[in-house]
């Protein structure tokens, strides 16, 4: 009997070993755990900071681009209105010399 006493102290002995080593397997696997969950935590707090940023520069953007259109659209006009100055400009001028061309054919202006 004291033999299978032995066997079953030796049994008892690995089975407890083995308890021990599953225990501590547990408790690094929870070490991991933990530092994945802060690693994801702070991933997730670098996407929120990072995705106000992108807001932010998306709003000043937009800001931008709608004011450079709305300067696209004055410049637009302004050039316009300037070109139709310098056309009724050359037609003036052009008016102007015909009337002082007709002018100078007239006998009242050779006399003088």
């Amino acid at each position: 009997m004291t033999q299978q006493g032995a066997v079953l102290q030796g049994y008892n002995n690995e089975l407890v070993k083995c308890i021990e080593d599953l225990c501590m397997q547990k408790e690094e696997l929870n070490k991991q755990i933990q530092q994945a969950e802060e690693e994801k935590n702070k991933l997730q707090r670098d996407i929120q900071v990072l995705s106000e940023q992108l807001e932010c520069v998306c709003e000043n953007l937009a800001q931008k681009v709608a004011s450079r259109n709305e300067l696209d659209k004055i410049l637009a006009e302004t050039e316009a209105a300037y070109m139709k100055i310098l056309d009724s400009s050359r037609t003036l001028l052009n008016v102007l010399k015909k009337e002082v061309g007709s002018l100078k054919h007239t006998p009242e202006l050779k006399t003088s």
